[in-house]
């Protein structure tokens, strides 16, 4: 069999890929599920955002009657650790074509206790069944080929932002947005890439979640370090994303105060905007 050919025959589907698994609830009782959060999916040793709005995505998705999150607000309250979650979900309100729940994501503390750690509210619908029609002028974000962009592990030494979260993307950035790698920051706040799951599993809705939360901080760019932990997150998601990489932008026009934005955009191989987000995340200045 050809090398090429091999290697698409052995590509994770939907369902049956790390990040299915890693990201999977296990409904103990009506609107409580159980679940463990990995340990695969921390950058500098807190657990990926995006990653968390996941798996309370596919919690809200067994509650609810409609199948995809088409916006979705997160408030991050303390910061998730790998092992044992709970996930309590609620049925707020249910339409004809869309319905709201809420979810919480709870750890136990050493004694015991349990700590709320994120807070979301969501819509959830069909995309299959939104119109065709299309009236825009955003336009997809202009990457270099997938092969003139960088990865984590095309580094001489390890990125400072990687850490076992990397091993679990196919992540190839723009190098225009790699000066912070080299110690020459742009002081633009921009970060673009080619995205997509290492094992070669196809974007879905809920693996969107984790999209516009997946690149390395913008303030990398505008020549900070460290940790930049996640306030408050919103995802849209517009429509299904055809098969392909993807294409991810992020800017950060405003820091003050010792917080930033980051607005995202999620493209897909048709040329589609598939998802926006925007977040306030906190920067530890000095």
């Amino acid at each position: 069999m050809p090398e090429a050919a091999s290697a698409a025959a052995t590509r994770a589907a939907i369902g049956d890929s790390e990040f299915d698994r890693d990201t999977a609830v296990t409904r103990r009782a009506p609107g409580v599920y159980d679940t463990d959060l990995s340990a695969g999916w921390t950058i500098i040793n807190a657990v990926n955002g995006g990653y968390l709005l996941a798996v309370l995505g596919r919690a809200l998705a067994d509650t609810l009657p409609h199948p995809d999150p088409f916006t979705i607000s997160a408030h991050y309250l303390t910061a998730s650790q790998p092992g044992p979650a709970v996930v309590r979900t609620e049925t707020v309100r249910t339409g004809r074509t869309l319905s709201t729940g809420q979810a919480s994501l709870l750890q136990y503390d050493e004694e015991g206790q349990e700590v709320e750690r994120i807070r979301v509210i969501a819509s959830y619908g069909d995309l299959d069944s939104l119109p065709d029609d299309v009236r825009t002028t955003a336009q997809p974000p202009a990457l270099p080929p997938i092969e003139q962009c960088f990865g984590p592990e095309d580094a001489p030494g390890p990125i400072r932002g990687s850490s076992a979260i990397a091993d679990r993307l196919m992540l190839k950035l723009d190098p225009s947005t790699l000066g912070w790698a080299l110690g020459q920051p742009s002081g633009k706040g921009e970060m673009r890439a080619w995205f997509g799951l290492a094992d070669g599993r196809p974007a879905d809705p809920l693996s969107l979640l984790l999209a516009v939360d997946a690149l390395p901080p913008t303030a990398f760019e505008i020549g900070l370090t460290g940790w930049v932990p996640t306030v408050e997150l919103t995802v849209h998601v517009r429509c299904r994303p055809a098969p392909g990489p993807l294409r991810v932008s992020i800017t950060t026009r405003n820091l003050a105060g010792g917080f930033l934005e980051e607005d995202a955009e999620v493209w897909d191989s048709a040329g589609r905007l598939v998802a926006q987000s925007r977040q306030l995340a906190r920067v530890r200045l000095g």
